[in-house]
């Protein structure tokens, strides 16, 4: 009896790279690629009307428009499709903010195809792909900043003033400033303007997804 060819849909604004999967994630190897798309605005209306059982989408796709946005769209409204997010970008929120909002995995693009392929196939039966969680490194032996600091460094890199860190987050205005200096004082950070721009020129937080 012929196995079921999984049902796939993958976004992508690299058209090229998209080719190449295309190629992979081929009827040989038991997947049926039913659409391919470049920007993850239109995940909804695809993933509603072919109902695949895999979806495979970056993080940042065409016209500025989020993978990770589209994911805590689909997630809910498709409980039982599974979710690979991927990145060619090596920033380290873009993980643990995936499997958050409810990802099956995440890959780096820099792994090969055949990992892809395998990854994929473990997802479809059950399995996580996740990286080992990632630290922005520090100086002189540091601790590593807290998850509550990541979220307030990542929203700082998005050009948010305190105040609205503090309502983003539901903490005190003081909670805020405490956290940043902590930050700036772990790092050896000069101001915030130092840390935010040698965080955002060194690819660790990506302010725009």
């Amino acid at each position: 009896m012929t196995a079921k060819l999984i049902k796939m849909v993958m976004v992508d604004d690299h058209l090229a790279l998209l080719d190449s999967f295309h190629k992979d994630f081929s009827i040989e190897n038991g997947y049926d690629v039913v659409a391919k798309l470049a920007s993850a605005t239109n995940a909804d209306e695809v993933c509603c009307r072919l109902r695949p059982d895999l979806l495979l989408m970056d993080v940042c796709t065409e016209s500025g428009a989020s993978g990770l946005d589209a994911l805590e769209r689909l997630r809910p409204q498709f409980p039982e499709m599974k979710i690979l997010m991927m990145s060619g970008f090596n920033e380290m929120s873009y993980a643990p903010r995936a499997q958050e909002l409810g990802a099956d995995g995440f890959l780096f693009k820099s792994r090969s195809f055949g990992f892809f392929l395998k990854a994929a196939r473990g997802v479809f039966e059950g399995n996580t792909y996740f990286p080992e969680p990632r630290s922005i490194p520090m100086p002189n032996g540091e601790d590593p900043f807290t998850e509550r600091e990541l979220e307030i460094m990542r929203l700082l890199c998005q050009k948010k003033k305190r105040s609205e860190i503090a309502d983003i987050l539901s903490i005190a205005l003081g909670t805020v400033n405490r956290h940043i200096e902590n930050m700036r004082a772990k790092g050896n950070y000069a101001s915030t303007i130092d840390m935010v721009v040698h965080v955002v020129s060194e690819g660790w937080i990506n302010p725009n997804f």
